[in-house]
């Protein structure tokens, strides 16, 4: 970020004239500094959503939604998509640089040593009620590593912190696969320390029973891919709570597991199972394809997975995976019907002009749940799955956070518009 002094705009109010600095972004970017305005004009910004705030300055993840850009550290989603890895990818997130092969190996290793959790850990997660939403367990057993690791919860002291980092890298897919199997009445699967970080997760997932051969491959690069795709979104609701969170000085811990309950939200995490939900009603109702995009354009119904807050264009991270889908359509023995759906509902619509000048194109959302429904995952695993690619972003961004010179205390400011003074009865 730049500030360049000679650049300011004006903002003429009642009683005067404030000039504020205008900083410039890497990619040319402008933004305003509002720092200076409540202390000298006495009035604050109303900006409901934040979605035309700036609450830091960060040098992790870069998004133009209207070019369909997404990059991390400077590196296009679209190549990290097709020839990183996730750990590569997340070592790339959360130390600013892709690591070297040694520093990889040294990385994984360490997730390697640390998967396991503690037995007292384990018996505290079996005694959570079973059929309790897998989200609001994980977030209650990531709260409760700081009580287990009580010498990585001080958010001022760095080799706390990368202590915690990689803690919470290594034992999330652990304590997710736990979580799993026992909604299954299965009793769960130790870590594999020869596996790959993917393939270890979907074994303890999934046991014997994890698909294998080339269909094995295809699925274990699908989620090794859709966790590349879901490492870091910028500034998104969870990944703001986790900074909000830290900003009290709580430990890395406590910030994570806010996230994960922000995430838990179906307004943020739950779009790919709308998406399946959409797709169970078109396949129920006897409806085509065709007929249900009438009815979209008649605003009778809700064309999920397509479009996005943030992109105006195509998803960047939509274009490979679904690539991905395709060949696990064509070598699945007996396909999902509703994978098929998706990709006949995906065709129609991007040659319908109504969809393509709405610039209405799918996005990441719309493939992740019916590759994960086909693997074997129950619908309320998916944002899970979010959650686990999530991590290196929201660890990140806690991060940076600490180290920030202008770092301070969340405290937005509101716009009261309650009751003007009233006296209590009985007292004047």
């Amino acid at each position: 970020m730049s500030d360049d002094k000679e650049r300011t705009v004006e903002l003429h109010y009642e009683g005067g004239v404030l000039k504020l600095p205008v900083f410039t972004g890497t990619e040319g970017e402008s933004t305003i500094e509002l720092k200076t305005l409540l202390g000298s004009t006495g009035m604050t910004t109303l900006d409901p959503g934040f979605g035309n705030t700036a609450s830091c300055s960060s040098k992790i993840t870069y998004i133009d939604g209207a070019a369909g850009i997404l990059r991390y550290r400077g590196y296009p989603i679209e190549d990290l998509a097709v020839h990183s890895t996730f750990l590569e990818t997340a070592y790339l997130v959360i130390y600013g640089e892709l690591p070297e092969p040694g520093q990889l190996k040294e990385f994984s290793d360490k997730l390697r040593d640390n998967s396991d959790i503690p037995a007292e850990m384990g018996a505290f997660i079996d005694a959570m009620p079973r059929n309790g939403h897998p989200m609001t367990l994980i977030a209650s057993a990531v709260n409760t590593l700081a009580a287990y690791y009580d010498d990585s919860v001080d958010p001022g002291d760095e080799n706390q912190v990368e202590l915690a980092t990689i803690r919470l890298m290594a034992k999330l897919p652990t304590i997710a696969a736990r979580i799993y199997r026992n909604s299954i009445g299965e009793a769960p699967i130790a870590p594999d320390t020869s596996l790959d970080y993917v393939d270890n997760f979907i074994r303890m997932t999934f046991g014997d029973k994890a698909p294998t051969g080339e269909l094995g491959e295809l699925f274990n690069k699908a989620v090794g891919m859709l966790l590349v795709l879901h490492a870091d979104h910028e500034l998104n609701c969870s990944t703001a709570t986790v900074r909000v969170v830290g900003s009290s000085l709580a430990d890395i811990y406590s910030s994570v597991s806010a996230g994960i309950n922000a995430l838990s939200g179906p307004s943020h995490g739950g779009a790919n199972q709308a998406v399946l939900e959409m797709l169970e009603e078109i396949r129920d109702s006897g409806i085509s394809i065709e007929d249900f995009l009438e009815k979209v354009k008649a605003r009778e119904m809700r064309l999920m997975g397509f479009g996005h807050r943030v992109y105006k264009n195509f998803d960047p991270r939509s274009k490979e995976i679904k690539v991905l889908a395709s060949q696990i359509l064509d070598r699945h023995e007996n396909p999902d019907e509703l994978f098929a759906l998706a990709l006949k509902l995906e065709a129609a619509a991007l040659q319908d002009s109504y969809f393509t000048e709405r610039k209405l194109y799918p996005n990441v959302d719309f493939y992740t749940g019916v590759i994960y429904r086909t693997m074997g995952f129950p619908t309320n695993m998916f944002t899970v799955l979010f959650a686990i690619g999530r991590l290196p972003g929201w660890v990140a961004h806690f991060r940076e956070q600490a180290v920030d010179p202008a770092f301070r205390i969340a405290r937005p400011r509101q716009h009261y518009i309650g009751a003007a003074e009233r006296r209590y009865p009985g007292q004047g």
